[in-house]
């Protein structure tokens, strides 16, 4: 049997999002991508927006997901160490994946020591500056009150109108979540420079969020690397004690 010695970052998969043509094949390729790096995956990251939208209920669970959880739990159920940070995306979560599935959640930031490399981990949605409406509504969606009024509407109401709201916040991002500003323009660049600077500590920071495969050096022992999604990329970084790569399923040949 092959060492277990490889950790694995992956961000915004969005699965069941309306805007993915084909839900289960999406779905598929994720846990056949799951199974072919489970025999040397020591820890696998999930960097938020990991489901499109999900909203846990106490004595329910909603559908969809099926095979990507139970990979998940099969993986974890082997000793595989498996931590998910949420994401704008997929925040409510409460105790059904951690206590079912083996995970651990976190929502916001990690910091934590791998191989003996400092990593800073997050989704990356509250890195930089913040418009105020989006401050507002992420302050909403944390808010317990807010969660309870919501979890009361009936999910046949609730459901239909996230995934409405998510594909037409897609549409409407078209242009500033696909491609590569500029690192002028890029607000996860200068803020990784001052968090570096800060935390000289941190070797590599690593976010999600923006849809788009970037590596920079961002302090002098420090690197940003945004890892893409599974909508276009098919990315994600692999870390083998001595070094990080960012790779691409799509420019495997």
């Amino acid at each position: 049997m092959a060492e277990r010695d490889l950790t694995y970052f992956i961000s915004d998969l969005h699965l069941g999002a309306g805007y993915i043509a084909d839900k289960r094949a999406h779905e598929l390729k994720i846990v056949d991508w799951l199974r072919s790096i489970e025999p040397r995956c020591s820890r696998l990251y999930l960097l938020g927006d990991v489901i499109d939208y999900w909203y846990e209920y106490r004595y329910v669970v909603p559908r969809g997901f099926v095979r990507f959880f139970g990979q998940l739990a099969s993986m974890a159920d082997k000793g595989i160490e498996i931590t998910w940070l949420t994401g704008n995306h997929d925040i409510w979560i409460f105790d059904y994946i951690p206590k079912e599935l083996g995970v651990k959640v976190i929502d916001g930031v990690m910091v934590t020591e791998i191989d003996g490399t400092c990593f800073y981990l997050a989704h990356g949605d509250a890195v930089g500056s913040l418009k105020p409406g989006f401050k507002f509504m992420r302050k909403l969606f944390r808010n317990r009150f807010a969660q309870r009024i919501f979890g009361a509407v009936h999910p046949g109401l609730t459901i239909p109108f996230a995934h409405r709201w998510s594909s037409s916040s897609r549409k409407g991002a078209t242009g500033k979540y696909d491609k590569y500003l500029g690192d002028d323009k890029e607000p996860m660049v200068p803020w990784a420079r001052d968090y570096a600077k800060a935390h000289p500590e941190v070797d590599y920071i690593l976010l999600g969020h923006r849809h788009i495969m970037l590596e920079r050096e961002v302090g002098e022992h420090c690197r940003l690397m945004v890892i893409g999604d599974w909508i276009r990329h098919f990315s994600y970084a692999v870390w083998d004690g001595k070094e990080l790569k960012l790779k691409d399923l799509n420019l495997v040949v």
